[in-house]
């Protein structure tokens, strides 16, 4: 214990990260005083609720604050609706009420598993708010408008105070997100730097790989330092969106940011193990030093100067290499030179535009839109969960006739619709239960040592302030951020405090606390028991899906053009999900190679992508170019036979530009070619992964399971 102490005092980042923690704790607290106050003094129904809506809305960046405020008011206002629309249906029809409530709470729960960031609050709420608003009317059905109205009353007051504390003692500058932003440009560019400079020398050939792959054997260094990377972009981007909704600087320029740390998504993902590093000859040897000369420069650059002071001179200095490497190409006789060099000069290419992204509004990236990934399987199975779970407490509630059946039904769906929200709900139950039933024992020493001994406000709400503190404090924990934020959200309902507050009822109390004991048992059984998940299948769904990507981007017959990094930033959200799933079962090894594999697909996409382009050129003959339009036709049996695909890559590559021709040929034909070539190794070296028939696609207890992970299926390529 001590010794903690002392390190939090004497490590610079640990007291930052105190202090943050502090500071948030203080101002969810201030906000939680003042919204009760004001509920007392509105004569408010259920003056906790707005206490549980500073605790749903409390977040450190006070734009995600706001957005999530307004999303949550949202929400409130439809799920009050629709619960007084329930109502009035079914009033002399209980059961079909229960069924119409288990509906509309799957369809939140689906809704909130789709929307991103704040949005997914408005369907959360949908769901929640129904609940709280018809539970005090189940007794008394006509008064259901002015439970819906308490209610919407109560939020009101939660989410206004709470956003004038955090808005008024909360600093809000757009620098601070800019130094991020160029921290992270430099950090992507030490990335690059570190590969060529450590990772080139790698032998070319991995022992473990099939013969003839172009595979290397990396380091664990590496592909955690991607991982590390890939996460850091994805968590500024999403602060980046929460900023623009209460910071005009960034406003502006939300659509630029974002498609710039999009594009260094892609740079990152671009380097693995298949990635081509050049011969072992003078000449390469000359080429590669340009590179890293380059990539030394763009760190001198930026090293005291912000992004927007040297972005000119930056561009210059990147499509300078650019050139050498396309001139380069151009003389080499060697086929694997050119391979290398036609790879590197596309991904200095990237990098010369996510910098003008970056540093200046106006750039090609305000006309693009990214979207969302929508994981259909997990969003149904979340709806299941939300309308099983649902339909069981109230049936238990109306076959029991339990008077605490409302408060289990509240927690339930109020959980379920939260729980939706993260990547892997069934992980989450666990801990949001162990957080939600951590808060009875607190509940009941808070009734024991500390209500009793209150005279007036102040100390009701130093009450409060104890009994939440450890739910507050904990949602920074990476490891308990999710039970501690069940704790601080449903320790509110742990605390009989109305207006005016009567003699405590000890059974009413412990009626209360086993109605959410019960419903805490009632959210892992459904998460976890009766509808647990299938990580293997959900990862071999995103493997399907990343496949079959690629075949309608090679079939749909028409470029993408500025629409390109919509489609790869799609793809590496399907990679990034798809980590997490092999996560729960697959080996290291095992998950490596294929999350390898998985960024392999997104080369052969921006491949494919670069071939299209080169087929309009007036320098690709007729032959040529039917050649290469058949070869992307191949793509219909990428799912069934990729060798056969590969075989006809590289067929139309041999077409376009056979190796003893590299001088010889126009420069397009030599892009085509390299492109074409590089398409088909890739393919060749991840036949099982790209296979409907490879071994994640199997069930564990299958023989075919256990396959090597990437080798192909069949030989034949027809």
């Amino acid at each position: 214990m001590l010794s903690s102490l002392k390190r939090i005092f004497s490590d610079d980042a640990q007291w930052a990260a105190t202090r943050t923690t502090a500071a948030f704790s203080a101002r969810a607290l201030l906000s939680v005083g003042i919204a009760l106050f004001l509920a007392f003094s509105f004569q408010l129904q259920s003056p906790m609720s707005s206490v549980t809506t500073v605790m749903i809305v409390a977040n450190p960046t006070v734009g995600a604050l706001v957005s999530k405020s307004v999303w949550r008011i949202i929400g409130t206002i439809i799920g009050a609706t629709i619960s007084v629309g329930l109502m009035a249906v079914f009033v002399q029809s209980p059961v079909l009420y229960f069924m119409g409530l288990s509906v509309v709470v799957g369809l939140a729960c689906m809704a909130a598993t789709f929307l991103r960031l704040f949005r997914a609050y408005a369907a959360v709420l949908t769901g929640y708010t129904i609940v709280i608003i018809s539970a005090p009317a189940f007794d008394n059905p006509d008064g259901i408008f002015l439970s819906a109205m308490s209610r919407l009353a109560a939020v009101v007051v939660g989410i206004v105070t709470t956003a004038a504390v955090f808005m008024v003692t909360s600093p809000r500058r757009s620098d601070t997100l800019f130094t991020q932003i160029h921290a992270l440009f430099r950090d992507t560019v030490s990335y690059i730097l570190a590969f060529h400079q450590g990772y080139s020398n790698v032998p070319a050939q991995n022992p473990d790989a099939l013969p003839g792959s172009t595979f290397r054997a990396l380091p664990t260094t590496f592909h955690d330092s991607r991982a590390t990377m890939l996460t850091r972009i994805a968590r500024l981007s999403d602060a980046v969106e929460y900023a623009a909704a209460d910071n005009y600087d960034i406003s502006v320029r939300q659509r630029e940011i974002r498609a710039g740390l999009a594009r260094l998504s892609g740079i990152v993902a671009s380097y693995h193990p298949h990635t081509i590093t050049p011969a072992d000859t003078g000449q390469d040897r000359a080429v590669h030093g340009e590179i890293e000369a380059m990539l030394h420069t763009l760190l001198d650059l930026t090293q005291d100067q912000t992004l927007e002071a040297v972005w000119t001179q930056g561009c210059a200095r990147i499509q300078h290499t650019r050139t050498i490497m396309i001139n380069e190409a151009r003389a080499t006789h060697s086929p694997r030179s050119l391979l290398f060099l036609d790879d590197i000069q596309d991904l200095l290419g990237q990098i010369d535009t996510a910098l003008q992204d970056l540093s200046r509004r106006g750039s090609a990236g305000r006309k693009l839109r990214l979207q969302p990934y929508l994981e259909w399987p997990t969003a149904l199975r979340n709806a299941a969960r939300g309308s099983l779970t649902t339909l069981l407490t109230t049936l238990i509630w109306y076959v029991l006739h339990w008077t605490a059946g409302p408060t289990m039904m509240l927690y339930v769906v109020a959980a379920a619709s939260l729980l939706s929200t993260l990547p892997s709900a069934s992980r989450a139950a666990g801990m949001m239960a162990a957080g939600t039933a951590l808060g009875i024992p607190a509940g009941l020493l808070c009734h024991i040592f500390l209500l009793p001994q209150i005279d007036g406000y102040p100390l009701l709400w130093l009450s409060l302030c104890i009994m939440l503190l450890p739910g507050v404090w904990l949602q920074f924990h990476p490891k308990f951020g999710v039970g501690g934020f069940g704790y601080g959200v449903f320790a509110t309902v742990m605390l009989q405090v109305n207006n005016p507050i009567h003699y405590y009822n000890d059974i009413s109390l412990f009626n209360g606390w086993m109605a959410l004991f019960m419903g805490c048992i009632m959210l892992v059984l459904s998460f976890r028991v009766i509808l647990p998940p299938n990580h293997r299948l959900d990862a071999a769904r995103l493997v399907m899906s990343l496949t079959r990507s690629l075949r309608r981007l090679a079939l749909s017959g028409r470029r993408q053009g500025k629409e390109w990094l919509v489609w790869e930033n799609l793809q590496l959200q399907k990679v990034t999900r798809l980590a997490m799933r092999l996560s729960f079962f697959a080996r290291p090894a095992s998950m490596h190679e294929y999350i390898d594999a998985a960024l392999a697909t997104l080369s052969l996409g921006r491949l494919i992508e670069r071939i299209r382009t080169i087929a309009g050129s007036p320098d690709i003959m007729g032959a040529q170019q039917a050649a290469i339009y058949d070869a992307l036709g191949t793509f219909s049996e990428l799912t069934h036979n990729p060798l056969l695909t590969a075989a006809s890559l590289r067929r139309a590559a041999t077409i376009l530009c056979p190796p003893d021709a590299l001088t010889l040929r126009p420069a397009a034909q030599v892009e085509a070619m390299a492109c074409l070539e590089q398409a088909a190794r890739i393919i060749e070296d991840i036949p099982g992964f790209l296979d409907q028939r490879g071994p994640l696609q199997w069930a564990e207890d299958y023989p075919a399971a256990h396959r090597p992970p990437l080798a192909a299926v069949r030989t034949e390529v027809g």
